[in-house]
């Protein structure tokens, strides 16, 4: 056990150090396969703007449209994440001795979604391949596939995370210093080669304090994501979300 971290921080802090590598297992073989890296961020982008197409009224409010792009770039785009990979690699024993135990499992969570979503994407990849379809997808193809893949459970554990992600991060906006906390943080973060972990965090920080409040966010997003499993898993093809 490590020195100076309870028995519940422990196995949080276990948790975490899983998902992040079941995440970055699946990101590292786009370096041995360029065939896959293609296909992969092929189905990212089709993903994405099928996202953005979905929650096309928040993208175009005001009010939540930073959230809505924090949403669909930062935790759903065709990115590459190396970079943040590598510095929360660095800086996760850290977090896991200092934070409290609340915002401990809020990042184990997130890092949970981000690797479920990763393995779910695989999954995805691979029967779209099975059906010779790899760049030219379509609802109808999504829709296929992804009733191949199944995993119901895992998709509504996926879904349930966006809640259990955003609800500890809008509360923590209500705190005045952590803004500032993040804000100083910027210099010795770029300095140390953790600016990318820095950039994503200020960003989801930003997008949830300009809401002023995340209920109606979240409770559109969760929705709207499972009403679209629940047709896909029963035979519809989602073009109406």
């Amino acid at each position: 056990m490590i020195q100076g971290m309870d028995a519940e921080k422990h196995e949080i802090a276990e948790r975490l150090s899983n998902h992040m590598h079941v995440a970055k297992a699946f990101r590292l073989r786009e370096l041995d396969d360029e065939d896959w890296k293609r296909d992969r961020h092929a189905l990212r982008a089709w993903q994405s703007a099928r996202l953005a197409r979905t929650h096309a009224d928040l993208l175009e409010s005001e009010r939540y449209r930073p959230a809505a792009e924090f949403f669909l770039n930062e935790l759903y785009g065709p990115k590459d994440f190396a970079d943040r990979d590598a510095a929360l690699a660095r800086v996760q024993p850290m977090l896991s001795r200092f934070l409290p135990r609340s915002a401990l499992e809020t990042i184990c969570r997130a890092i949970e979604l981000d690797a479920l979503s990763e393995t779910l994407d695989a999954a995805m990849v691979d029967a779209l391949r099975a059906m010779s379809v790899e760049q030219d997808i379509d609802d109808a193809a999504y829709a296929t596939a992804y009733r191949r893949v199944g995993r119901r459970s895992d998709r509504n554990r996926q879904i349930r995370l966006i809640r259990e992600v955003g609800e500890p991060l809008d509360e923590l906006t209500h705190h005045p210093m952590i803004r500032g906390m993040l804000r100083l943080m910027g210099g010795p973060a770029r300095a140390t080669g953790l600016g990318a972990l820095h950039t994503f965090l200020v960003s989801g920080f930003e997008a949830f304090a300009h809401m002023h409040g995340a209920e109606v966010f979240l409770d559109c997003i969760v929705e709207r994501e499972q009403s679209l499993s629940d047709q896909l898993f029963s035979g519809g093809d989602g073009r109406g979300n």
